[in-house]
Parts: C-alpha cells; sequence; structure tokens
C-alpha cells in the first residue's frame, strides 16, 4: 500500500487497509501506520477512562460536600459518565485493572476539579478518596 494515502486520505487510507486485511494480503499493509493506529486506539481507551473516572470522582465530592447545592444535572452527570464507563469496562474488562491503577491519581485531579467547581478550599475535601471503587460505579449511589 502507498504509504502515502495515510497522509493524504485518512479515510481511504483505512477503507483501503480494512480492505486488505479481510482478503489476508499481509504483506501489501503499511504495518508502520496501522502500528501507529492500534497505539493510538489504546492511548484513547486509557484516557477515556481517566476522564470519565475524574469527572465521576469530581462530582460525587460536589455533591457530598455542597449538599446545598445538588442538581439533577449532577445526578445526570455522574449517571453520563458512570454509564460510559461502564461501557468501557464491559467491552474491555482487561482495563479494569488500569481503572484501579489510575483511580487515586484521578482523585487527585478530581478535588482540584472540585475545587474550582465549588468555590471550597481544595483542603476541603479527604487527602484519600472516600469513595469505594464499587461505589463510583454504582448508578444508584450517592454521598450523604
Amino acid at each position: 500500500m502507498d504509504k502515502t494515502l495515510y497522509n493524504q486520505d485518512y479515510y481511504l487510507w483505512l477503507d483501503t487497509t480494512a480492505q486488505l486485511l479481510k482478503e489476508g494480503k499481509f504483506s501489501d499493509l503499511d504495518v508502520e501506520n496501522l502500528l501507529e493506529e492500534i497505539v493510538s486506539l489504546k492511548l484513547q481507551e486509557r484516557q477515556a477512562i481517566r476522564e470519565h473516572l475524574t469527572i465521576v470522582l469530581s462530582h460525587l465530592l460536589q455533591y457530598k460536600y455542597q449538599s446545598e447545592h445538588r442538581t439533577n444535572n449532577c445526578r445526570l452527570v455522574l449517571f453520563q459518565h458512570r454509564d460510559e464507563l461502564d461501557q468501557y469496562l464491559n467491552d474491555s474488562p482487561s482495563l479494569k485493572s488500569f481503572f484501579r491503577e489510575v483511580f487515586d491519581e484521578c482523585y487527585d485531579t478530581a478535588k482540584r476539579l472540585a475545587a474550582i467547581e465549588t468555590d471550597l478550599p481544595r483542603e476541603t475535601f479527604p487527602p484519600d478518596t472516600p469513595f469505594k471503587l464499587e461505589q463510583v460505579l454504582d448508578t444508584e449511589y450517592l454521598p450523604e
């Protein structure tokens, strides 16, 4: 396959690559760019886990520590991002270990986001997450 096709017409490159794979014409593949795309997809999946987890943790903190401002929008955001996390983890169970691995790191970011959103000092929030992994994923769980 012409390696310049990747830069000239990405969609056509994808279509051509899929067809070559389907036909078993592996020697005709643009392996360098195909490998780059696969690695990129892996990174995108991991980044999506980080983003959704951080947003869920941030909104759980907001819900818990600013009870006078609880809104349906906050519950909606929690549901949507938990649902996304659930889909990622069900589609790719191997990402569960990554989810556990970045949990504390995402909590640290979530504290900063919650402090900005609520105007509360970051010290308002506990140094370690008050939420269990199961609670974060439970669409029914809301902290009191």
